[in-house]
């Protein structure tokens, strides 16, 4: 399906189908897409190890990972990257 337009929800169909291809669900793929298309796919605070437990913590309520209280920096960091 290469060129199809997913519709104004996906801002990058290109990247939309790619991570498609590989997998991902479709929330994630558009997740993933439009956050790139938004240039907000990059956090500023550097690579997941680099932040501190409360910048993961806050990370994973936004994207609404459970029993996130529950977790250390290294399970805050798995979920986050499996998310």
């Amino acid at each position: 399906m290469p060129g199809h337009d997913h519709g104004p929800q996906i801002k990058n169909d290109e990247l939309y189908e790619k991570l498609r291809d590989e997998g991902n669900s479709k929330e994630k793929s558009a997740r993933i897409a439009n956050a790139q298309a938004a240039h907000t796919l990059d956090h500023p605070g550097g690579t997941l190890e680099s932040r501190s437990k409360d910048e993961l913590y806050d990370e994973a309520k936004k994207i609404g990972i459970d029993k996130r209280s529950e977790m250390d920096k290294d399970e805050l960091i798995h979920a986050i990257r499996d998310h």
